[in-house]
């Protein structure tokens, strides 16, 4: 192998594709940007909270919306509405409150047997007791009681807090209201002023016993959160949002953003970021082609038709998403997908509609659903329109799309908590709206940008594959053993190009048209000398050689006469490159007088070398078949050695050096010859009158296989030629 062919992946940045790239890249994302900071339509509503308009501000459409403003109210009404929860009565508390006044009465009945205290002194020893607040009066009813009467009062106290007060649910707020009703728990049957006295102590240990739950009740309230509905606000058609002269208020200022009326503001910030998030997507498209896809940066049309797409795919997102509840759905992504599909590349497709849904995310104010909708119909649709091999491949496009589309929608309708069944018809009616504007925006495009930009699309391909085009009616009546060699080629490039991943329709197609120069002159072609004469006889080498060379010249004018798309006319010089016809070149160099140069220029074909996978393909294809034709190989190791030969032979001289294919690429292509050409040349019974014959052609045949493009020798012993 030679050393370029394998250095070949990593010679990717010439100088020109390092321009091209970084011009690409710089338009892309400028234009992005801008398209993504900028109003393209400006409003002149330009209204706060709190202004005051000065004229009437209609609805230019009917629009139901989801209103923050009227379910957030909704939302505090619903959490106010949920009381603050308390724990149950504390029977801990009821039992220290008991113990703690037993306490106080045995200090108390201390107090009242002192027998060297004084009424007063007594008083004030009561009074200062910590947390007791008794009236002087009953201070000195408490001294001053007989004692049967004061046990009797402690007994009703103890009764009192013990058996009615304590055992309730206290709240911290409705201690003094359940003081107030102390009165209600005593005996009828005390004396008034026994009941006042008792009243006066228990009021000095009612205390609350419930006290809030705050996590309870933080608990109810997010479950009364939750079960609040979305709100939602319906304006019709020319209804009135604000009056002339009405202050602007909260519920109306939302309102004309959701229609898309307001002003939006811009700020430098949004901006930057707008640029930040543009040059990242595209340095992710730019890093993927340059490795993946690097010949894409030297069509400058595919570079102008991906740039010009994106461009306008973003533009009418930011026209229909923001603002627009059921149009946004009509945003025809898939139609972009599907253009690239068809006029590019299903893989650069696949990454651009990728990029471009998380920009639609964007735009839409970080939406999952409008990411996914968009990204599951382009790439559902590229995938569909991988090959076009006829124009209702659009049509199912369009069905593949509109059920993705209805999918996406069903998913998050689904997952909504408010189940809007006229919302979702809208939405799943502008859905089906949306595939069919896709498949006709497809349509359009596909024949606009194909012939503005004179782009080779796969219908072009099938229609210049049939039988019946002018110019291969032609080759077929003028040069008919060209035109059997032709599908012959096609037949092998095009299932090498299906094994490696190129274009196979390509391959075929341009093997078909690839030898059409010979119409010119066919019988000085092998192929086409059906009655053993043979004009190079007559011929010097060098003559012989430029007649045969030519006939790359006369394909390409006879290509732009018929109109045949650049990528047809590419592979008719391509396909021999610059190799040499050897074997005028060795035969002029014997009959060339002693000290005289050949000069070996004139015995090349002018290429230039492959430049892509079918040409360099094409090339092979056409060399296998010629040299299996000449020498009839007899068995699979024959077929296997002539074809790895021809193959080790192109690499060597520099032929495929420019072509990307790797090892592995021409490993499977020699796999795929052989097995192709092992279906044509498979061992046949031989006949006895046929074996003398084989042997006698043995030599000839030998000689032909090592030298593929010398005259061909006929069984009467006269020569012809093939190229």
């Amino acid at each position: 192998m030679s050393s370029s062919l394998s250095d070949k992946p990593q010679e990717r940045l010439t100088t020109r594709r390092t321009l091209r790239v970084l011009a690409f890249c710089l338009l892309l994302v400028i234009a992005l940007s801008f398209v993504l900071s900028f109003q393209f339509v400006p409003s002149q509503i330009t209204l706060q909270v709190g202004d005051v308009s000065d004229h009437d501000i209609r609805a230019p459409s009917r629009i139901t919306y989801k209103s923050d403003i009227r379910t957030e109210e909704e939302r505090q009404r619903a959490e106010v509405a949920v009381e603050e929860i308390y724990d149950p009565a504390d029977a801990t508390i009821a039992r220290q409150q008991l113990d703690h006044v037993t306490q106080i009465f045995d200090y108390v009945d201390a107090v009242r047997h002192d027998v060297y205290a004084t009424t007063e002194t007594k008083i004030e020893l009561i009074e200062a007791i910590a947390g007791l607040d008794l009236s002087p009066t009953s201070a000195n009813d408490t001294v001053e009681l007989d004692e049967d009467s004061w046990k009797r009062i402690v007994a009703e106290i103890l009764n009192v807090l013990g058996n009615e007060v304590l055992r309730q649910e206290i709240r911290p707020y409705e201690v003094t209201e359940l003081k107030n009703q102390v009165h209600t728990f005593i005996s009828l049957d005390l004396p008034e002023d026994h009941a006042a006295l008792v009243e006066a102590w228990v009021g000095n240990f009612v205390v609350p016993n419930s006290f809030p739950n705050r996590e309870a009740t933080e608990e109810a309230r997010a479950r009364a959160l939750e079960a609040v509905e979305p709100v939602y606000v319906t304006f019709e058609e020319g209804e009135i949002i604000v009056r002339e002269g009405e202050v602007t208020e909260p519920l109306a200022w939302e309102a004309l953003g959701k229609l898309g009326l307001r002003q939006p503001q811009i700020e430098w910030r949004d901006i930057v970021v707008r640029i930040l998030f543009t040059s990242l997507l595209i340095f992710i498209l730019a890093v993927y082609l340059l490795y993946l896809h690097p010949t894409f940066w030297d069509n400058w049309r595919e570079m102008l038709l991906v740039g010009v797409l994106a461009v306008l795919a973003i533009l009418a997102a930011r026209l229909m998403i923001p603002g627009h509840v059921v149009l946004g759905y009509l945003f025809p992504l898939a139609a972009i997908s599907m253009l690239l599909t068809a006029l590019v590349d299903t893989e650069i497709a696949i990454l651009v509609t990728g990029l471009l849904s998380l920009i639609v995310g964007f735009i839409a104010g970080g939406s999952l659903e409008f990411v996914l909708y968009a990204f599951v119909g382009g790439v559902v649709s590229s995938l569909r329109l991988w090959r076009i091999e006829r124009l209702n491949a659009f049509l199912w496009a369009g069905v593949y799309v509109g059920l993705s589309n209805l999918s996406v929608v069903l998913i998050f309708r689904i997952l909504e908590q408010d189940h809007d069944i006229l919302g979702t018809f809208q939405i799943a009616g502008a859905s089906v709206a949306n595939a069919v504007l896709g498949m006709s925006l497809t349509l359009g495009g596909f024949f606009l940008f194909s012939n503005v930009l004179n782009i080779t699309t796969s219908l072009q391909l099938l229609e210049l594959g049939r039988p019946t085009h002018p110019l291969l009616r032609e080759l077929l009546v003028k040069a008919p053993g060209t035109y059997h060699h032709s599908l012959m080629v096609g037949n092998l490039a095009e299932q090498a190009a299906q094994t490696v991943g190129a274009n196979p329709l390509l391959a075929r197609v341009g093997a078909y048209y690839h030898d059409i120069g010979k119409m010119l002159r066919p019988y000085f072609f092998a192929e086409n000398q059906t009655d053993g004469e043979n004009p190079h006889d007559r011929l010097d080498p060098e003559t012989s050689a430029r007649i045969i060379t030519s006939h790359v010249k006369d394909g390409l004018q006879l290509a732009k006469k018929h109109g045949l798309p650049r990528e047809i006319r590419d592979l008719i010089p391509q396909h021999h490159g610059t190799a040499m016809s050897s074997y005028f070149y060795h035969r002029a160099r014997e009959q060339a007088e002693s000290g005289t140069m050949t000069h070996e220029e004139r015995f090349r074909y002018p290429g230039p070398r492959p430049h892509s996978r079918e040409a360099a393909i094409l090339m092979l294809a056409d060399e296998a078949e010629a040299a299996s034709r000449a020498n009839r190989p007899a068995s699979v190791d024959e077929i296997e050695e002539l074809v790895e030969s021809l193959v080790r032979s192109r690499m060597d001289n520099g032929q495929l050096d420019e072509s990307d294919l790797t090892l592995r690429d021409l490993q499977k292509i020699e796999e795929t010859f052989v097995n192709v050409l092992q279906g044509i040349y498979h061992p046949r019974i031989k006949y006895p009158e046929d074996a003398q014959e084989g042997r006698g052609r043995k030599e000839e045949i030998g000689d032909r296989a090592e030298h593929s493009d010398r005259p061909r020798v006929s069984r009467k012993g006269r020569s012809g030629t093939r190229k």
